[in-house]
């Protein structure tokens, strides 16, 4: 299976399944002499992990990341950091009776059409605990970021009809609900709303909204890499993503040029400086040093114990109730690894972009 490995100087590699022994990823690129602990990216993977409330899957994992190389005496080495967590609590038997079906909402038929064969254990790859490796790797693009200066602001706009209201944005509060809302009444409809799809054996999906702080101008080039095209292809990449705007997104369709373009003025300092930001904090491919705002649609988990109908390799129609530990709704967990994605990224571009100019090239390497 190719297509495990994400980025170009700031190189991640993901590995290991569901119910496999372990995940893990291994980080290429790293910079030496960045304080690097495995407290810093257990907060992170902290983020994310099963169990932490009624609205997540009842499966107990502590996600407990342990540093196997590229770190020394507290600081990384200039070599591949290999971190693994691993899995403690499979109960692989509540997937055996899968094995001869097919999931609606799930990759089982196009894993056999492209296979052969696939690990019906919770979904082997595409199962939700890949995106471990990728928090992990984001700890760490995060925390070279803030060396610069470089903040994210990831939470949950909204939960099924359940949106929260920008007037009453509280970035405190993202913290302080299990569903990451910026807004604690939103996120008390969004509970209740959540109630009823588990009384109902159902699901819902939600948008993730991601803001982008201090990040410099200039990152991104103007055709294939666009920095918006490349956010859009790490976002894409998550398990579940339908959808990715950047800045009005889809609102932006129904605008006119004079709504849609954000004009310009000159501070009093004189440099120049946007009125609105429409646009996201990218134009042309390539960041305008204004907020980045980029948001990813999750789709509503699949695996539902309300009947559903599919086929089994037998040719015969059936209708199925997913048995096993599942999220009524993946948008919580996935706040973190929006962020994680956003870092990767972002970081790899920033490395990319040392060598845009001349005179940076220059500045870089004069004594």
């Amino acid at each position: 299976m190719s297509g495990s490995v994400y980025g170009n100087l700031f190189k991640v590699s993901t590995w290991g399944e569901s119910h496999g022994r372990g995940i893990g990823v291994v980080v290429d690129g790293c910079p030496a002499g960045l304080p690097l602990c495995e407290e810093d990216i257990q907060i992170f993977l902290d983020r994310r992990k099963p169990g932490q409330s009624k609205y997540t899957t009842p499966r107990k994992e502590d996600d407990a990341v342990e540093i196997l190389s590229g770190v020394f005496e507290g600081k990384t080495t200039g070599t591949p950091i290999s971190l693994v967590v691993y899995n403690k609590s499979q109960r692989s038997g509540d997937y055996s009776e899968i094995a001869s079906y097919y999931r609606p909402g799930h990759a089982d038929l196009t894993y056999d059409i492209k296979y052969g064969f696939r690990d019906y254990r919770g979904g082997g790859r595409s199962s939700g605990r890949e995106t471990i490796g990728r928090v992990a790797a984001g700890a760490i693009a995060s925390k070279i970021l803030a060396e610069i200066g470089v903040s994210i602001c990831t939470y949950t706009k909204s939960i099924g009809p359940i949106e929260a209201d920008m007037d009453k944005f509280d970035e405190s509060a993202i913290s302080q609900n299990p569903l990451y809302m910026p807004d604690s009444d939103a996120a008390e409809k969004a509970g209740v709303f959540l109630e009823t799809c588990m009384k109902e054996h159902d699901s819902s999906g939600g948008i993730i909204e991601c803001i982008i702080r201090n990040m410099p101008a200039g990152i991104g080039d103007p055709a294939f890499d666009k920095l918006d095209a490349c956010l859009a292809k790490a976002l894409m990449s998550i398990g579940a993503v339908k959808a990715v705007e950047i800045g009005d997104g889809m609102e932006a369709a129904r605008h006119r040029g004079s709504v849609n373009n954000d004009p310009y003025s000159y501070a009093a300092d004189g440099s120049i400086l946007k009125t609105a930001n429409r646009s996201g904090g990218i134009l042309g491919g390539i960041s305008d040093g204004s907020d980045i705002v980029l948001r990813a649609a999750f789709k509503p988990t699949p695996s539902i114990a309300k009947l559903q109908p599919t086929v089994n390799k037998d040719g015969e129609n059936i209708e199925v109730s997913i048995k096993g530990r599942h999220d009524p709704i993946i948008v919580p967990r996935a706040v973190v690894v929006v962020e994680s994605m956003a870092a990767i990224t972002l970081l790899d571009l920033l490395f990319s972009g040392m060598t845009s100019r001349l005179d940076s090239v220059v500045r870089f390497f004069s004594k």
